[in-house]
């Protein structure tokens, strides 16, 4: 057992790395969890293929050896290296919606500069104790946790690309170390100001004169952009790449003060009316008043209420889970301390005017037509649960996240009269560089117990009995992906490496079981944190649910999103979840 370091990065190097399954064990899984979703005949093709990938003289072991000499070269970290850029910077639609997500923060009584800058000194005690490696590793029980994503919270930018998108940041991204920036960027009414908050030897402002030059820049009341620039990272990648390289030929100075600066602040002059109206504000909003592309930015609205958008390329919900626990765990002074902010007189502050052409400005205006639709066609809900959480689940002696996956289940069988594919993100932080597994939560037990529940001739100890069954069945599964025992992302490597190499694609990649499995009903994924409200992002296709929710020991807060023109299954789902929750409670009574 290694003698673990209270340095932040300590640990990196003497994590477990995250283990290759072999190609025999990934193609059994594979079929074993694609079955329940199949029918009789599209398993048999989908086992045929399976068969014909595996064969001495088949594709898969070719493929698996390289992904196998590529585990063992040095300097690769993981065999999902190449993975995880594809992935996220390969995707070619927009990431506006598509994929950045959101936190609702709690409420807190403070005006819209008091919000902001609490956020802002708090950000940057985060970045100084993560520059100095004073932010204690985090740790799940006893194990270290890779903290390797901290590194690009600040002064991070995904840069689109015409065949795939690229990062900009520091270590290693631009910069050997922490970012040497000392400016974010405050976004209001679509005007981009570059404001200092970081003094010339990296100590903070003091929190009144940060406040002080937020205050100025509200006061100054300027009226709306005309033409927003924010609204060209709501653009598909390749054409939002192309307008970036003439804005670069025009703005080269003031491009570079935007995708350096640490971080955004967007203030809004709405006061939302509702909490889903501030989690579409959070998920889309105003989209000129926006810079998609940069990691982290925090949107402040007029009374005060707050949250944030992140970009996903290099950050995960627990990462940022705990960037915002320590941001909102401690008052202004606090951080004030921790951070060694110190009076230093007025931060400067230059409002970044880019140079547009006709072209860029055209480019402009379709760009927020074309994603006010998008959004618009977007339909979206919040529930929240406040007879449901945790301890309700364990006092059942159930998994509590076992307990609403199945809910899930069961309000969506009886929406759509169907159990479709489904998504669950889980952690694997304990491993080198460790991010996520793909969990696929439909397993036989899960059918039983969906069937048992509307079966009139089951009764209450058959369909408990079904649930209990089903939710081991999930935990099992869940452990399987803590430890990478899962097959979804191990082929989907092989299918990228043989495209990287050309040719065609192995059968097993257009087989039933490869494109069903994958085709997403339901999209869940969980953000369990007392410091917010609500954790949000859009569908994943034409008939996807999106399921972003808190589950807390006393709450359960659950944001819905899907495509408006199957707005109506949403809606059921939405009805049915409340009555499985009481229903699947009600089995214990």
């Amino acid at each position: 057992m290694p003698e673990w370091s209270t340095r932040t990065f300590g640990n990196e190097d003497l994590l477990p790395r995250v283990p290759l399954p072999t190609l025999e064990d990934t193609c059994d899984r594979f079929l074993r969890w694609c079955a329940p979703l199949l029918t009789a005949d599209e398993y048999a093709r989908t086992e045929a293929e399976i068969a014909a990938f595996l064969a001495p003289d088949g594709p898969g072991r070719p493929l698996h050896e390289i992904l196998e000499k590529y585990d063992a070269t040095e300097g690769v970290h993981s065999w999902l290296d190449t993975f995880w850029p594809y992935r996220y910077l390969g995707r070619r639609d927009r990431i506006a919606l598509n994929a950045n997500f959101f936190f609702l923060f709690r409420d807190a009584p403070l005006s819209q500069v008091e919000r902001a800058t609490a956020l802002i000194v708090g950000a940057l005690a985060f970045k100084h104790d993560v520059d100095t490696e004073a932010l204690p590793p985090a740790v799940q029980r006893g194990v270290p946790q890779t903290m390797e994503q901290n590194k690009y919270l600040f002064s991070t930018t995904r840069i689109p690309g015409a065949v795939q998108d690229s990062v900009r940041g520091p270590y290693g991204k631009g910069w050997d170390g922490p970012s040497r920036a000392r400016h974010i960027l405050v976004l209001h009414r679509g005007n981009l100001t570059k404001l200092d908050v970081l003094g010339p030897d990296g100590a903070p402002y003091a929190a009144d004169e940060i406040a002080a030059a937020l205050s100025s820049l509200l006061a100054a009341d300027p009226p709306r952009n005309p033409h927003p620039v924010g609204h060209l990272t709501t653009k598909a990648r390749a054409a939002w790449a192309a307008d970036r390289e003439k804005l670069q030929e025009l703005n080269p100075h003031t491009l570079d003060d935007v995708e350096s600066a640490l971080f955004c602040v967007d203030f809004e002059d709405v006061v939302p009316a509702s909490d889903l109206e501030a989690a579409d504000q959070l998920l889309h909003g105003d989209s000129g008043n926006r810079w998609f592309d940069k990691a982290v930015s925090f949107v402040v609205f007029a009374d005060g209420r707050a949250g944030i958008n992140v970009e996903h390329c290099e950050l995960d919900g627990t990462t940022i889970l705990g960037f915002v626990d320590y941001v909102l765990g401690a008052d202004t002074a606090a951080h004030t301390r921790r951070a060694g902010a110190r009076s230093q007189g007025t931060p400067t502050a230059s409002g970044l005017d880019f140079v547009l052409d006709d072209a860029l400005r055209t480019s402009i205006a379709e760009a927020a037509e074309s994603f006010a639709e998008y959004a618009a066609a977007t339909a979206t809900d919040v529930l929240t649960f406040a007879d449901f959480g945790s301890n309700r689940a364990k006092s059942l002696g159930v998994s509590p996240d076992a307990f609403v996956q199945m809910a899930y289940q069961l309000a969506h069988r009886r929406a759509k009269g169907l159990t479709g594919a489904t998504y669950e993100s889980i952690a694997t932080r304990q491993y080198r560089r460790g991010r996520t597994e793909a969990m696929r939560v439909v397993t036989p037990e899960v059918l039983s117990f969906v069937a048992a529940m509307d079966d009139s001739s089951t009764d209450k100890a058959a369909r408990k009995a079904a649930f209990l069954a089903a939710a081991a069945a999930h935990v099992r599964r869940a452990k399987e992906c803590q430890v990478g025992d899962a097959p979804e992302q191990h082929l989907w490597e092989l299918q990228l490496i043989q495209r990287r190499a050309g040719g065609p694609e192995p059968a097993l990649f257009s087989s039933p079981g490869w494109l069903i499995s994958r085709d997403d009903y339901l999209s869940t994924s969980s953000a369990p944190s007392t410091a917010i409200d609500y954790f949000g992002f859009g569908s994943t296709s034409s008939q996807c649910i999106g399921v972003g929710y808190v589950l807390l020991p006393d709450r359960l807060a659950v944001h819905l999103s899907t495509p408006r023109a199957v707005a109506d299954g949403m809606a059921a789902f939405a009805e049915h979840l409340d009555l499985a929750l009481r229903e699947l409670t009600n089995l214990f009574a």
